[in-house]
């Protein structure tokens, strides 16, 4: 039996569980406080956790049945404010410090009840409730660790939708394989391009005008996220900007590959992570962010 851990070895794991899970958003932390990258790590390992029970489920079933499991547990952890998971006990830690609300975390876990429930989406609306419960969550509890003024959570909701909208695009064919299509039947339908051209990899011109439309309305929600920007703590705006901007060169890679989504996955190397950050840094956010404005108010 595994005993328990001290705070400081679940922060060490959960900084790996996020170096290995998301190379993007350990990158993005890097750029953070010691103090704010821990709580982002537990809530990554938090999220990455809930995501892994239906991802990585043997059946729909089983995922069903560890999803239920693990959603009594989160429940009983936040009513009581205590948990002997590691896990929970990290994640918790980061609540109390940041104050975040507990919705957030259950509308997460109603986003992994809707991935096992849905294959397929009828409408780009009910997609968005999808990205809202398993993106835009991610996004206000972050808004929460990093601090925020102002009008600034509709920002940050608008932001998980467009990173999630890029992981959809970027994922078309994992996706297929595991038998989901993300893409809205209306948007197939508006460009003629059927669920058996889908299945069949079809890369031709009718493919092609689809994604550049998918394509254009995460782009929509990129600049609709970007005002919330000087809305957050000086201490963590800048990475929530190298985050931003690092996803959205996904959507390039995928331009750039011809958009095919169905033999190779688009990622964004080293390299151009580290000019994005440079380019980045000649920006008033990001010097407003590295001297860490003294006028800044809650």
């Amino acid at each position: 039996m595994r005993t328990a851990a001290s705070i400081k070895e679940l922060r060490a794991e959960a900084a790996a569980a996020t170096a290995r899970g998301s190379k993007s958003f350990y990158f993005a932390t890097r750029f953070f406080p010691h103090s704010l990258a821990e709580s982002a790590h537990a809530v990554y390992w938090f999220c990455r956790h809930t995501d892994d029970l239906v991802d990585e489920a043997p059946s729909i079933e089983v995922g069903q049945a560890q999803l239920e499991t693990w959603a009594r547990d989160v429940e009983r952890a936040l009513r009581d404010g205590e948990s002997e998971h590691p896990i929970l006990r990290l994640f918790l830690d980061a609540v109390h410090r940041h104050w975040i609300p507990h919705e957030y975390p259950l509308e997460l876990i109603e986003g992994m009840r809707m991935d096992l429930r849905c294959a397929r989406y009828r409408t780009f609306e009910e997609l968005r409730v999808f990205c809202y419960r398993v993106a835009s969550v991610v996004g206000l509890m972050m808004s929460h660790v990093i601090g925020f003024r102002g009008d600034a959570l509709p920002h940050a909701i608008e932001l998980g939708i467009a990173m999630q909208l890029t992981n959809i695009l970027r994922d078309v064919g994992e996706d297929l394989r595991m038998g989901r299509i993300y893409l809205p039947e209306e948007d197939l339908e508006r460009f003629s391009y059927g669920v058996k051209d889908l299945q069949a990899e079809r890369r031709d011109e009718r493919f092609r005008r689809l994604m550049q439309f998918q394509i254009a309305r995460a782009r929509g929600f990129y600049e609709k996220a970007m005002p919330g920007l000087p809305m957050l703590h000086p201490d963590g705006r800048f990475a929530v900007r190298i985050a931003a901007d690092v996803y959205r060169q996904i959507l390039n890679r995928i331009e750039d590959s011809d958009y095919d989504v169905f033999a190779r996955r688009a990622i964004v190397p080293s390299t151009t992570k580290y000019w994005l950050t440079a380019k980045s840094m000649a920006l008033p956010i990001a010097r407003q962010s590295l001297h860490r404005l003294t006028a800044w108010r809650p």
